[in-house]
């Protein structure tokens, strides 16, 4: 297991940019859970210190994908759960699987998500979730039938959504991984 290459700091040890992104994190929907027992981010918050106006950029998309998209709560994250297990993002698999089960993914679902198992889904719209983000996982891209598929389920604006999402947690998996997050 890789050792995190980044300090974690303090609360009282950030200066006024770190503070503000900070409080941003730990005052909105994900509170607590995104500072550890000494007040100190986890998870790829910590490195969104090192860049405060960047950082909070980043998390104010995120709380946009997970608090006020259109996707539903379940179809959320059976596409987290499936970038992370690609990614192989220990952290965000953890995190997201108690949040996963939390809305009502059953462990066989999960099981699934994690090792990539054909997983039948019956409704229409997490299908497409799921077929979606596993071709973009795997290759980047949709073809010209799995864009089809993807927007007859889910329609174009959900679909930008998935993409967005899809994006938003390959790049933090990929700063978890180059700072040592586990």
């Amino acid at each position: 297991m890789r050792v995190s290459r980044l300090e974690k700091l303090r609360p009282e040890e950030l200066d006024t940019a770190q503070r503000e992104l900070y409080d941003a994190l730990t005052g909105g929907p994900r509170g607590a859970s995104l500072a550890d027992e000494q007040g100190r981010l986890v998870g790829p918050f910590n490195a969104m210190l090192l860049a405060p106006r960047l950082g909070n950029a980043l998390q104010r998309l995120g709380g946009l994908i997970r608090y006020r998209g259109a996707l539903s709560d379940r179809a959320r994250e059976l596409a987290i759960l499936t970038v992370a297990a690609r990614q192989r993002c220990g952290f965000e698999q953890r995190a997201h699987e108690r949040i996963g089960a939390g809305v009502g993914l059953t462990d066989t679902e999960l099981a699934a998500l994690r090792t990539g198992a054909p997983l039948e889904l019956a409704d229409p719209e997490e299908a497409a979730v799921l077929a979606a983000t596993r071709a973009l996982v795997a290759g980047g891209d949709l073809d010209d039938a799995g864009y089809a598929a993807a927007t007859a389920a889910l329609g174009e604006q959900k679909l930008f959504e998935l993409t967005t999402l899809v994006g938003y947690y390959a790049l933090l998996a990929t700063q978890m991984r180059v700072f040592g997050v586990t």
